[in-house]
């Protein structure tokens, strides 16, 4: 598991692949739900996550969207009842909120009082889910101090039709990139980049690794079937 720096008031790490129970394509740390995997296996995982970050951890169903859920960690959801929402939030000191991928960004927000969990892909931030994100923290009085972008698919290996990226540059031109195969594609880690600094935040760590080039990760894109790692805030 990566750290990730959040600052004095939060903590927040990415997953890996590894030390989970899960077999096959999902080896080993999978926690994602509803991907093919075996839900007792899923489950059993979440669990290893949860004590390695010595909090319980709220998952979401993401749908590319901006929809954010504050969780108040009176109870964790049932794998596959989980709140459908590509931002969760939290205030409550000792719980961790979790964002999970398999190529898209995943990013993590903090401030003094509270933290979040943003699924970031291509979609999602072209129709605004990081300043979603920022707002809804401000809403309930947490000003976003940092963040931290994770592991995600990387500007040389994200190949886009050129049309698809005009469209998305001429939104966000910080988007613009090329494959190492001299292709249009897109640089989402830039773009989130971009969203965060635009919001006012500028304490941003990068834990930089491209998922479909390094196998510690799973890659929608190298593999097709696969499991889902996590990123993963909290309040001590």
């Amino acid at each position: 598991m990566l750290t990730a720096d959040l600052g004095r008031h939060a903590a927040g790490l990415f997953t890996t692949r590894s030390g989970g129970l899960s077999e096959g394509e999902y080896s080993s740390l999978n926690l994602g739900a509803g991907v093919g995997d075996d839900p007792e296996a899923v489950a059993r995982n979440r669990g290893v996550l949860a004590r390695t970050v010595d909090a319980p951890v709220g998952f979401m169903r993401q749908v590319h969207g901006t929809q954010a859920h504050h969780w108040d960690a009176q109870s964790v959801p049932a794998l596959g009842e989980e709140p459908v929402a590509d931002v969760l939030l939290t205030e409550v000191s000792g719980a961790a909120v979790g964002v999970l991928v398999a190529d898209c960004v995943p990013v993590l927000l903090a401030g003094a009082g509270g933290v979040a969990a943003v699924h970031a892909g291509r979609r999602g931030l072209l129709t605004g889910v990081v300043e979603s994100a920022v707002a809804e923290l401000r809403v309930v009085g947490v000003e976003v101090t940092h963040a931290a972008i994770g592991p995600c698919i990387c500007a040389g290996c994200y190949e886009v039709p050129q049309t698809l990226q005009e469209e998305a540059c001429s939104a966000v031109p910080e988007l613009r990139a090329t494959t190492t195969w001299g292709t249009p594609s897109l640089d989402l880690a830039a773009g989130v980049r971009a969203r965060l600094r635009a919001t006012g935040v500028d304490h941003i760590d990068h834990v930089r690794a491209c998922t479909r080039e390094d196998d510690r990760f799973f890659s929608y894109r190298r593999q097709g079937v696969c499991g889902r790692t996590a990123g993963v805030a909290w309040l001590p």
